[in-house]
């Protein structure tokens, strides 16, 4: 196994406030793994941290492409790709231009000819004369895309990168970091999206700095422990508010036509449910999904927070 990414003691304190607490993150090389958590819960600055943006505080240790961290961290800035939440290229440049600046940036040789490539390569090439400001969400994401991957990182990190831009748009740009990755790029993408983040290889938990779980899709849903069984029929999400507090139940989401109820013991969660399992609703065991086991994962630690101020 190739590690892109192994470090260990990654912190960062703002004044009294501890925003990243001892996080170890290994990850294989070319390899897609999903950030997930709450907003304040420290991706972003640990993002920032990861590519040398902002230096951790002291006992952080590992290599981040091969590179002693933090020590080398403008050697690992240069060979990492970067794409901020918020747009941040020029709006009055065209495309074009603006990925033009960025080659410049870097220093890169054959500026005309890798601008052309990352038009190409992005499906930006008729819009090039298009000036940034103009663009809607999803163009505007491809563009930053381009601009972040011109010299050609390693290390790729995006930071909530689809937000705001419709669904076509969102499984295009999926698709294009399928490719950076199939190419030997390793990409770590921070998201809210559940979709999204079946789509990575693995992922990565945090909730208020600690990094609370990690692994597959598949693996995270087993360690969990969650029982889920989903309700269908009409209005079947009536029953929410009779179901959530009965003994056993940890949380109840609707789902269009259908509720999923969820718990870690059998017994008192099917007992919970006894009283409607008749017609019109028909009842079957599920796979608990990613987002409850997110959202499982989140009250654990909310109720465990409060027991430690307790």
């Amino acid at each position: 196994m190739s590690l892109a990414i192994d470090v260990a003691g990654l912190n960062k304190r703002f004044g009294d406030r501890r925003v990243v607490k001892d996080v170890a993150l290994q990850i294989e090389q070319g390899h897609i793994t999903g950030f997930l958590g709450p907003n304040g819960s420290g991706k972003t600055t640990s993002l920032r941290m990861l590519c040398g943006l902002l230096t951790p505080d002291p006992g952080a240790s590992g290599q981040v492409l091969g590179l002693d961290f933090p020590r080398e961290a403008a050697a690992i800035k240069r060979q990492t790709g970067y794409m901020t939440q918020k747009f941040s290229l020029y709006e009055d440049l065209t495309i074009a231009e603006n990925l033009t600046f960025v080659a410049r940036v870097y220093s890169l040789d054959r500026v005309a000819q890798r601008v052309d490539e990352s038009l190409e390569k992005l499906g930006l090439q008729h819009r090039r004369k298009q000036l940034a400001g103009q663009l809607s969400g999803g163009w505007k994401q491809r563009m930053a895309l381009a601009a972040a991957v011109m010299h050609e990182p390693k290390l790729l990190l995006l930071d909530e990168p689809t937000a705001g831009v419709d669904p076509q748009a969102r499984r295009d740009f999926w698709d294009q970091i399928h490719r950076f990755a199939d190419g030997g790029m390793t990409v770590m993408v921070s998201t809210h999206y559940m979709d999204e983040a079946e789509r990575c290889h693995d992922i990565a938990y945090i909730f208020n700095g600690d990094l609370i779980a990690r692994g597959t899709g598949d693996e995270l849903i087993k360690q969990s422990g969650l029982i889920t069984f989903e309700a269908e029929g009409p209005r079947a999400d009536k029953l929410m508010s009779e179901l959530e507090q009965k003994p056993g139940v940890d949380m109840v989401a609707p789902f269009g036509q259908t509720l999923h109820v969820s718990g870690t013991d059998r017994r008192k969660l099917e007992a919970a449910i006894q009283p409607w399992r008749r017609d019109p609703y028909v009842w079957r065991e599920a796979e608990p999904t990613l987002e409850d086991v997110f959202i499982h994962l989140m009250r654990q630690q909310g109720a465990r927070s409060v027991d430690e101020a307790a």
